[in-house]
């Protein structure tokens, strides 16, 4: 199992570089993509039943849409400390 987690985490971090000069449509699917891998990856990992792996595996491409589509605009949540948070431009 660390072997293939370990070969996710490789091919994502050669691949970021990629998406700079992506579109924001395939930016979005590849953030999609990302994220359900992701979230299989983590299901996968907790031994969970197949229906958790399907709830995770969206969860996870929810995430990742939200996540390719905020880089597109260059802004970036950030915590209050209080629970709440704001936006602003990426620093």
């Amino acid at each position: 199992m660390k072997f293939w987690m370990t070969c996710v985490a490789a091919i994502s971090v050669l691949t970021l570089g990629a998406c700079a000069n992506m579109s924001p449509e395939g930016r979005t699917v590849a953030g999609a993509a990302g994220g359900a891998a992701a979230g299989l990856l983590t299901a996968e990992v907790f031994d969970a039943s197949d229906e958790w792996r399907l709830i995770s595996a969206l969860g996870g491409a929810a995430a990742g849409t939200v996540v390719a589509q905020n880089t597109q605009n260059g802004n970036c949540a950030y915590a209050r400390g209080d629970g709440t948070y704001y936006t602003a431009p990426c620093r």
